[in-house]
């Protein structure tokens, strides 16, 4: 996150912000914002959710408390809150394993249990403490449980410059038999680690050195996430090898790629401003349709702005790309994780302590709700050898979705350096040849006159219609170009 020393008056960064998409209004039409009322002598900031066997979620907060919450899926929800444990510090990981929760905090990763089944926790047992832990920005993000068992901590750097713990800035895997593997180095200041569609694992970085922006990046191990502080603790991780080179500030971060082979690109990349500030926790779409027509779709919160967006990835030539696109706007605090209920709906909490925050409210939990009207959106974007493959929610009407001119492109890129953030250069406006829109109306294909690597391709189709004459929910979305499929293209197909 691009975090602000010291507080700054919510109500006047909601009058400099200003509506971010200007789609408030229609947003809740089909999504509407659902408060989970919370009693007045708790304060929930929550870091971090799971669900439970019970059909209840628990929250962690960054008070170090967790609650176990029962009633959040209710058509008008009344929830009841149970202390579940306390004293921890800066919750930002929740996984539920074998009637053990296990909580990832800043200075450990903690299976936490409740023997004597009484409702609250009295068994803390250390699963990992294999970092260092001495300041305020070094928090510690905790996955889910992938297939194998494993679990992943995402650890910030001490602060935006320097690594001074053990395995500050780096990627670590624990395993069910308790072992600690650092498996990539280079991050900065993570908001949230998880997995695609595919199981492949992603974490979020945050806008400042080394990142103009803020970003999805896939986590391989051996890689290396561009920020070059971590390089002093590859003495201690023996399986990484040697550190790798210096990346040069001034670049570009493919350039830097050829020199670099560990490097991991951005495989999203979150226009500053236009799409989030300070992007946080995601989650996975998996609701079987509940949410929606954007199943298999990670969805994730910004601090700043208190807003969700949607991501999608895939990979070309063995590398990780993909979109993002606006979804809702308006909640009430600083988003600082979301998680799907059991109903399918989204579960949105945070917290406006530290920073500026758009929204109102000091902490607040909300739940975004389906209200199984079909939006007009552009569904999913992704590449193919002369241009992109786009699919939406609704069918597209002929006349304007074959014309090339509904189609309007920029791209721009960012300089790969060592200062904090950086703007938007050699943007570039490519010329839509043609496109094809599919019988149904439902996907289009577009030819491009040039695709342009390393590029972020700005789409803007304000112009398009759907058969039923409305006009885009959100027109705006932003894919990351990293590599571009060969013809014939095996690796992507149209969806």
């Amino acid at each position: 996150m691009a975090f602000l020393v010291g507080l700054v008056s919510s109500m006047a960064q909601a009058e400099e912000v200003g509506e971010r998409w200007g789609t408030a209004d229609r947003e809740r039409d089909f999504y509407r914002v659902v408060e989970l009322p919370i009693p007045k002598d708790l304060v929930i900031e929550a870091g971090a959710f799971t669900t439970l066997p019970d059909g209840g979620v628990a929250v962690g907060t960054r008070r170090g408390e967790v609650y176990f919450i029962s009633g959040a899926d209710e058509a008008k929800p009344q929830p009841e809150y149970q202390l579940f444990a306390s004293g921890l510090d800066e919750i930002f990981g929740l996984a539920w394993k074998d009637g053990a929760l296990y909580v990832t905090q800043s200075c450990e990763l903690t299976r936490v249990t409740d023997a004597d089944a009484d409702g609250r926790a009295d068994h803390f047992d250390v699963v990992s403490d294999a970092w260092g832990y001495g300041t305020y920005h070094e928090y510690a993000f905790g996955s889910k449980f992938d297939p194998q068992g494993n679990l992943y901590v995402a650890l910030g750097l001490s602060n935006s410059y320097d690594s001074f713990q053990l395995f500050r800035g780096w990627v670590m895997k624990v395993t069910p038999d308790g072992k600690s593997i650092p498996i990539a180095s280079g991050l900065r200041s993570p908001g949230g680690i998880g997995y695609n569609e595919e199981g492949a694992l992603f974490y979020i970085e945050s806008q400042g050195p080394w990142n103009s922006s803020c970003s999805l990046k896939a986590v391989k191990e051996g890689g290396f996430m561009g920020h070059p502080a971590s390089y002093n603790w590859y003495d201690f991780a023996s399986n990484m090898g040697k550190a790798p080179a210096l990346p040069r500030s001034g670049s570009r971060v493919l350039e830097e790629k050829r020199l670099i082979p560990q490097l991991e690109p951005y495989a999203v990349i979150f226009p500053y401003i236009r799409m989030g500030r300070s992007v946080t926790g995601f989650t996975l779409n998996q609701t079987k349709g509940k949410f929606g027509p954007f199943e298999n779709q990670m969805f994730m919160g910004d601090y700043t702005l208190s807003l969700v967006m949607r991501a999608t990835t895939e990979q070309v030539n063995g590398v990780w790309q993909g979109a993002c696109y606006p979804f809702r706007e308006g909640l009430s605090t600083g988003i600082l994780n979301v998680q799907f209920t059991p109903e399918g709906r989204l579960l949105c909490g945070g917290t406006n302590r530290g920073w500026p925050v758009r929204g109102l409210k000091p902490f607040a939990l909300e739940r975004l709700d389906w209200t199984g009207r079909m939006p007009f959106e552009i569904e999913r974007i992704t590449i193919t050898p002369k241009g992109f493959h786009l699919a939406f929610t609704k069918a597209v009407d002929a006349q304007t979705g074959n014309d090339p001119a509904s189609y309007a492109l920029s791209t721009f890129t960012h300089e790969y350096h060592a200062g904090y953030g950086g703007p938007e250069i050699d943007v570039t406006a490519p010329k839509v040849l043609a496109a094809r829109l599919s019988e149904d109306g439902m996907t289009a294909d577009l030819e491009l006159d040039l695709l342009r690597k390393g590029h972020v391709h700005a789409f803007d189709l304000a112009a398009l219609r759907s058969r039923d004459h409305d006009e885009l929910l959100h027109r705006h979305a932003y894919y990351t170009v990293n590599e571009v499929p060969k013809e014939p293209s095996g690796s992507v197909k149209p969806r």
